[in-house]
């Protein structure tokens, strides 16, 4: 079982408050997911120490969930994904797609 460093956790959690404003956003005007989530979520991706529960409802998973299933949550996001944020279009500019 992987531990986590505290800058982990600290990361993780910047992460997972963002998870939560662009997954506010309505789907067809979400900017695509950020390539930022990767790195945070590769650092905590083994770690089997439960999450803190108010995370775990920002990334839609069940109270006694893992950094590892958070991390999986963040991972699936950007999965498939063509395409980039514009800058400052993050949570909610999908209005560049492909069409512009």
């Amino acid at each position: 079982m992987a531990t986590m460093h505290q800058a982990a956790a600290v990361t993780f959690e910047r992460v997972v408050h963002e998870f939560a404003r662009w997954r506010a956003v309505p789907e067809k005007a979400r900017s695509p997911a950020p390539p930022w989530w990767w790195g945070p979520a590769f650092e905590v991706i083994g770690v089997a120490q439960p999450m803190p529960q108010a995370w775990c409802a920002s990334l839609e998973l069940p109270e006694s969930a893992t950094y590892a299933e958070g991390a999986q949550v963040l991972l699936t996001s950007l999965a498939g994904q063509t395409s980039l944020p514009w800058p400052g279009g993050f949570p909610g500019d999908a209005a560049h797609s492909d069409s512009a």
